[in-house]
């Protein structure tokens, strides 16, 4: 997985590699399986059960993402300054908890309560673990360790696709919920075994690969330390703190508006069972992991973030417009749809790499934390802004059209990025 480091004329070991980004991109995995599992569950008969129109469905689905940005900033310092460990155990305890109340709802409006609910849950869980991460992985290989926890999110969705299918075709779409949920309780016996805070308390590992570690991350610090102190008072007056915020915010628009409502359109255009739906579901997902990677690697190559974060913006943005025009051919329009999967991420690897070109180090993080928590508020308006439309105006492709302008906004906004965002340095003042 991970490229063996040199220290001092030595290979390091990379023991790391094999403890630590599995055990996160695992649960990650039941994460993003657990906030999407809904979109299944509305296709395959929770709509109708529940009584719920699309408009309501959509607000259900998008309501997670409201109680999803609460606990980001304080789950962010608690996991630096406490037990990051600790703090996501516990949360998979709630989530996974949560997810299996779902399936016990009557009516709509516990729905909603339990959805919400669960936001807050999972919402600690990310920055928590890029704390783990960024204990682990000194920066120059702090990329490629974030790299490949982002690819959680391809690996989750092909699972989640045969998977969410098969339990709606034989058990029915409270088992989605029931199911997917107490598999992650099962995963507190992965978590607490792999995972460590800090090299200095994993007895796993070993002394030579310990020392580097603690070497390394030391200077870091050290570094970080002797740099000017910036008062978040002015980061937040800063033009390119918003820009950055209003560019993933567009961009979740799409992805979230994309992704929950997958299924429903696949329904819709094949006209096939749930089953079928689930293992369509999955190749847009599949595709996504050699997007990610491939923007990634010509990104790092030519040092170009803004052009490598622009094109698949576009590119998604393109490809969902043309799966609705051209949707009379069905297989052309699902062509375009699997299409989508190789845009769709691509640009968050390299959009992360952005907040630190454009900020100072002490308060990079604090950076990321903003932009992760308002932006994902895209990730409520998505579906609920399709759902709305549709029974609005009757079909989906108002919805879509939608989702389109917002991923073209998020293009536009990307090219007004500072120069040095494209590789160059910055004109000296």
């Amino acid at each position: 997985m991970g490229i063996m480091s040199i220290a001092n004329g030595r290979a390091i070991p990379s023991a790391r590699w094999w403890r630590i980004i599995p055990a996160a991109i695992l649960v990650y995995l039941f994460s993003f399986m657990d906030r999407t599992n809904i979109s299944f569950a509305m296709a395959g008969g929770m709509n109708e059960a529940l009584a719920m129109t699309p408009a309501l469905s959509g607000l259900i689905a998008g309501i997670f993402f409201v109680g999803y940005v609460i606990p980001q900033m304080p789950a962010g310092h608690l996991a630096e300054h406490g037990n990051a460990k600790h703090f996501i155990g516990i949360t998979i305890v709630f989530w996974g908890g949560l997810s299996i109340l779902c399936g016990l709802v009557q009516n709509s409006e516990q729905l909603l309560v339990l959805r919400f609910l669960t936001g807050v849950a999972e919402g600690g869980v990310w920055p928590a673990m890029l704390v783990i991460i960024s204990h682990w992985f000194p920066n120059e290989e702090r990329g490629r360790a974030n790299a490949f926890f982002i690819m959680n999110i391809a690996i989750a969705s092909i699972i989640t696709g045969p998977l969410s299918g098969w339990i709606i075709s034989h058990y029915g779409w409270r088992w989605v919920f029931i199911g997917e949920g107490a598999l992650t309780l099962v995963l507190i016996l992965v978590w607490y075994p792999l995972i460590a805070n800090r090299p200095e308390t994993a007895k796993w590992l070993s002394a030579t690969e310990r020392d580097y570690l603690i070497t390394k991350l030391a200077a870091e610090q050290a570094q970080l330390k002797s740099a000017d102190t910036v008062s978040y008072r002015a980061v937040l007056r800063d033009l390119n703190l918003w820009k950055l915020v209003f560019l993933y915010f567009f961009y979740q628009v799409g992805i979230y508006g994309f992704a929950l409502w997958l299924p429903t359109l696949l329904k819709e255009l094949t006209k096939t069972g749930m089953t079928n739906v689930g293992l369509l579901s999955m190749c847009p997902y599949i595709v996504m992991i050699f997007g990610l990677y491939g923007f990634a690697r010509l990104s790092d190559r030519s040092g170009n973030r803004r052009r490598y974060t622009a094109i698949p913006i576009l590119g998604f943005a393109a490809c969902f417009l043309a799966s609705t025009l051209l949707k009379a051919d069905i297989w052309v329009s699902f062509g375009f749809l699997v299409a989508c999967g190789v845009f769709m991420q691509s640009a968050s690897g390299v959009f992360w790499t952005i907040p630190p070109m454009l900020f100072p180090s002490e308060v990079a993080g604090g950076v990321r934390g903003i932009v992760n928590a308002l932006g994902n508020l895209g990730g409520f308006i998505g579906p609920f802004a399709v759902g709305w439309l549709r029974m609005s105006f009757n079909n989906y492709d108002a919805g879509i059209y939608f989702l389109v302008a917002m991923l073209v906004a998020g293009y536009l906004i990307t090219l007004t990025l500072p120069a040095v965002t494209a590789g160059r340095r910055k004109e000296p003042a």
